[in-house]
């Protein structure tokens, strides 16, 4: 294989909401320029990119995967990206290592939700943009609606390159604007076109077109705009590098008009990757001087320092640990060592591999500006970078989203006890956005992540992968338990057991505290009441019974004790006796205290076209929701609100049944606030059902 340099690579991010036909597309490109021998299918399981089984079975892209392909003497750096909110962060974590985003656009359905964040990311990174309308062979697929769409949320800066030849199943070729030339292609999928003079009924249509594309571009370059006015229009090589220069600078995003699946249109699309996209040398890399802490540009130089940055790792049970980078500068040769800046260890690399989906071809080096991956590293992770020994920069680690839901899970056998924990953990190297963690209130195994989709592919990756098998339920809700009122108590053990007997004597004042402040002991003994050596033990029984609660086992928080007075005994006082009168003077508080139940409330935020917002407010009031505001971003509306957790364990269904799937959200813990007084009844006997304990039924 080939060793390429830096302006002879293109690496490019595939983004767009589920469905719009991504990995399709990708599919096309790498037939088309004869990497692939047939043209893959996602209905068949076919396709380079999406070769794990889950994907297969959901047919669905479930995580970023690199591919490539050779065009016109160029390397293009394909990464195949999710298009569903559950797996964004996989996409934003592409756009962090590519020079430019493809958006793959449904010509149905036009700008969907996710449409719109994928290019607010892209924005964010500041990359360039090429807009794909893909699908034009399906019924109601529409150039003029697609378009007017794109432009009244992205604005004028959208620009068609190609123009269909036919809709729906008329859908036959494109006319490329930059050439005046129509792509009549074969409907058998082989990628087979003639080129030729565009059909007599779209000349006008082209023409006016053409037109609007090279005022385009002369009015984002003021020189082509002189040139324009002057000569009433551009050369094909002034419009071409006209074009490149506008896209590049994210002044015009060019659109191109396609059928993926019947593999028309993608060849203008591959020219126009290696001649308007810019390569690694035009885009240098954000870096930190490691010595002063200073933001800098790092550039894609072969004979630079190696920096190498890791972009994603996945678990493979038979590989193990594989790394996926990109070499930022310098030139990476198969067996070296390089140094793990971030951990502070020696990594060394055996072959050096160029993924290809699933397959991977070895090579013997790679340079500034290319993407590979190497196996069995041991120490370093996503988001690390690596260097030689003259290292002086790092790479900002991305961040990663907090998760949005949890789900407790119970492994079906003892078998599967064992190797869970291990198998989450190469897991969660896979794909950090998953957490698990043994919650130590309720003692549940959980495992948390950005939806309930999400979560589902995780066990079923447990299970194919390593062979755990679990079961999956709702987590218990972290509810606490709290006092309303001040009160005094008393707790007294005595025992007498035929030799040294035990007594401890302690009276108590608690007192509720603020929210939030947890747990307060005071030692107000005067006169010696209690020995000093006594007292941490009043306070250790009593912190062992507010754990375990009063109400309905929850922990007990946000009090205060203050230990006032006590009796002791010469001989049959000990500390397990104070610790013990301390738990019954707890006890005693409790009755009298008017303890209350907690509930943790989460800050809610929800993105979903704006016809959908009476319909969600709605439904967010009916889960005892309170709206905090609404701001209107387009065609998008953000409902803002305060909602338990309790009520939005569910929430992710009932977002996509009202949606139609276009919702999203995002959700944080806020607080804790008291339960209302109808529901604490439910929760309590709820709880104390589950310990086995009789319920007793109100009269």
């Amino acid at each position: 294989m080939k060793v390429f340099d830096a302006p002879s690579i293109r690496n490019i991010a595939l983004v767009g909401h589920g469905g719009a036909g991504k990995t399709q597309l990708a599919a096309a490109m790498l037939f088309d320029a004869g990497t692939v021998n047939r043209l893959g299918k996602v209905d068949e399981g076919t396709t380079s990119t999406d070769y794990d089984e889950e994907e297969i079975a959901r047919q669905h892209t479930l995580s970023a995967t690199p591919a490539w392909l050779e065009w016109q003497k160029t390397k293009v750096n394909l990464i195949d990206t999710p298009g569903f909110a559950n797996f964004l962060s996989d996409a934003a974590v592409a756009l962090r290592i590519v020079e430019a985003a493809v958006v793959v656009v449904d010509a149905v359905s036009g700008v969907e939700v996710q449409t719109e964040k994928v290019w607010t990311l892209a924005a964010e990174a500041g990359q360039p943009r090429v807009i794909v309308l893909n699908r034009f062979d399906r019924e109601r697929a529409s150039l003029e609606r697609s378009l007017g769409s794109l432009r009244d949320i992205f604005g004028r800066i959208i620009v068609p390159v190609t123009l269909p030849l036919g809709e729906e199943k008329g859908f036959r070729g494109v006319v490329n604007l930059l050439t005046m030339k129509a792509l009549t292609y074969e409907t058998s999928g082989s990628g087979t076109f003639t080129e030729g003079e565009i059909p007599a009924e779209l000349v006008a249509t082209a023409k006016e077109a053409r037109e609007a594309l090279v005022e385009m571009v002369a009015e984002a370059d003021d020189a082509l705009m002189e040139r324009f006015f002057e000569e009433g229009a551009l050369t094909d090589e002034e419009l071409v590098s006209g074009l490149r220069a506008s896209v590049r600078s994210s002044k015009l995003v060019p659109l191109f008009t396609t059928s993926a699946l019947l593999n028309i249109g993608i060849h203008p699309l591959l020219d126009a990757l290696v001649s308007l996209v810019p390569s690694p040398s035009d885009r240098p890399v954000p870096a930190v001087d490691r010595a002063s802490g200073t933001t800098m540009q790092a550039t894609a130089e072969a004979d630079a320092p190696c920096r190498i940055f890791v972009w994603k790792t996945v678990a493979d049970p038979f590989a193990g640990r594989i790394t996926l980078f990109r070499v930022i500068t310098g030139t990476l040769n198969a067996d070296t060592t390089l140094h793990n800046l971030t951990r502070d260890t020696h990594e060394r690399f055996g072959h050096l591999l160029v993924p290809q989906g699933k397959q991977s071809t070895q090579v013997p080096e790679l340079r500034a500006g290319d993407v590979g991956a190497v196996a069995k590293l041991k120490e370093t992770q996503t988001g690390d970078t690596l260097a030689d020994k003259s290292a002086d920069l790092t790479f900002p680690p991305f961040t990663w989203p907090e998760p949005l839901l949890s789900y407790a899970v119970e492994p079906k056998s003892r078998a599967d006890e064992e190797k869970i924990s291990s198998a989450l953990h190469r897991l969660q190297e896979e794909d950090p956005t998953i957490r698990s963690a043994r919650d130590a209130q309720t003692k549940e195994l959980l495992i948390s992540g950005q939806g309930q989709l999400h979560i589902e592919v995780t066990v079923a990756k447990l299970k194919r992968r390593f062979g755990v098998d679990v079961n999956l339920k709702l987590p218990r809700i972290p509810y606490l338990e709290t006092i309303t009122a001040a009160t005094e108590a008393h707790g007294r053990h005595k025992k007498q057991t035929g030799g040294h007997g035990q007594f401890g004597d302690c009276k108590i004042r608690v007192q509720p505290l603020a929210r939030g402040e947890d747990f307060a002991f005071v030692n107000d003994i005067f006169g010696g009441s209690i020995p000093r050596q006594f007292i941490p033990a009043v306070e250790k029984g009593i912190q062992d019974a507010r754990l375990k609660g009063y109400l309905a086992g929850y922990p007990m928080v946000d009090f205060q004790v203050t230990l006032l007075d006590g009796q002791y005994h010469q001989v049959d006082s000990n500390e397990l006796s104070f610790k013990v009168a301390g738990a019954l003077a707890f006890k005693d508080a409790m009755a009298r205290a008017r303890p209350t139940l907690l509930e943790p409330v989460m800050n809610v935020e929800v993105y979903a076209p704006s016809e959908y917002a009476g319909d969600l407010m709605g439904d967010i009031n009916s889960r005892r929701g309170r709206i905090s505001g609404m701001e209107a971003r387009g065609t998008t509306t953000v409902i803002r609100a305060q909602v338990p957790m309790a009520e939005m364990l569910t929430y992710e269904q009932t977002l996509t049944s009202l949606t139609g799937a276009r919702g999203s959200y995002a959700m944080v813990f806020s607080h804790h606030e008291e339960v209302p007084t109808h529901l604490q009844q439910k929760i309590i006997a709820t709880a104390k059902a589950e310990r086995g304990e009789v319920v007793e039924e109100e009269v």
